[in-house]
């Protein structure tokens, strides 16, 4: 079995990977600096899940520190698996220090953790966003990504670019997942689909921005963490989308909540954000080539899981704060 070292463990991806590799017999050392990016309520609950594993062990540290590859430089791992990141493309546009911190730095010193270490594969996860403002659809990887429009997405592209150099210089194994709109129990409070199962089920305006036509690729959390363990295979460096399988509108979305939840939406517009991208929609014939990945979970099933988990955890998620 294989030890694996996952970053941004307490994270809406990467808590879910860890989750499966511990099911599959593996060892997991997982990090993550438990920052305040969003409500950490939502972070400690799912590292809450991770402790009560065999097979975990868990230290709070910040991968953009360079005492991280340090304080493990001795040890040996299978593959470093880097889903600690910066997030949001709209926050991005505030602080961008920090995402270059935690997604440049912070993967440059996960490279230099390969080294040091002396382990041959590297995952790193990267974004749909990356793709700007006006690609092919649906999106092959191979579509321009030369172009970011905030930050957030300047960041994974020289997070990318540093994960090829490294590949090139080292030989290490490298797989780019470029994530599209993931959803699931327990995800990003920041994301449409928490947000709006909280407020419609609270009775609280849904707030929108612009008018609810811009249209989302959807792909449930369990695919995407399956797709994520399946990319550590040997493959020389690769770049593979994962998600965005599923398209809807903003406003249709909202609708198949309010059939859910069984309550109708009050909806509140306003003005559309410049950062946003209009639409995402992979293509993911790349990923069933090389991984064999397969989405399994439609959207509606996908809705009916989220707000079996809201009312599970009502008690503590209805006061999550969603921005």
């Amino acid at each position: 079995m294989g030890n694996y070292f996952v970053t941004g463990a307490a994270g809406f991806i990467a808590s879910r990977v860890t989750e499966f590799l511990i099911n599959d017999g593996h060892t997991v050392i997982g990090v993550d600096n438990m920052n305040d990016a969003y409500d950490v309520r939502m972070k400690e609950y799912r590292l809450g899940k991770l402790r009560e594993l065999d097979g975990f062990t868990f230290h709070k540290l910040d991968i953009s520190e360079k005492s991280t590859v340090e304080k493990f430089k001795d040890s040996k791992f299978d593959a470093v698996i880097n889903l600690a990141a910066r997030a949001g493309v709209r926050s991005s546009v505030e602080n961008p220090w920090v995402y270059v911190d935690s997604n440049v730095t912070g993967t440059l010193n996960m490279l230099e953790l390969c080294c040091a270490t002396g382990t041959k594969k590297f995952l790193l996860a990267s974004t749909s966003s990356i793709y700007g403002a006006d690609p092919p659809y649906p999106t092959p990887e191979t579509a321009s990504s030369d172009r970011p429009l905030q930050p957030y997405a300047a960041s994974k592209k020289g997070a990318e670019a540093l994960a090829h150099a490294y590949h090139y210089l080292h030989d290490i194994d490298v797989s780019v997942v470029r994530y599209f709109t993931v959803y699931g129990p327990a995800g990003r409070p920041d994301l449409a689909l928490f947000r709006f199962t909280q407020w419609i089920t609270e009775g609280r305006p849904v707030h929108v921005y612009g008018d609810g036509e811009q249209s989302r690729g959807f792909t449930y959390l369990d695919d995407i963490a399956r797709g994520t363990i399946q990319a550590l295979k040997p493959l020389g460096f690769e770049v593979i989308n994962l998600g965005g399988h599923e398209v809807i509108t903003i406003n249709d979305l909202i609708t198949l909540i309010e059939e859910v939840v069984g309550k109708k939406a009050n909806v509140d517009y306003g003005p559309a954000v410049q950062a946003d991208m209009r639409s995402n929609w992979a293509d993911v014939g790349k990923a069933g080539e090389l991984l064999g990945w397969e989405p399994q979970f439609n959207l509606q099933e996908g809705v009916k899981r989220i707000y079996e988990w809201y009312l599970a955890e009502r008690d503590w998620a209805k006061d999550v704060l969603t921005p």
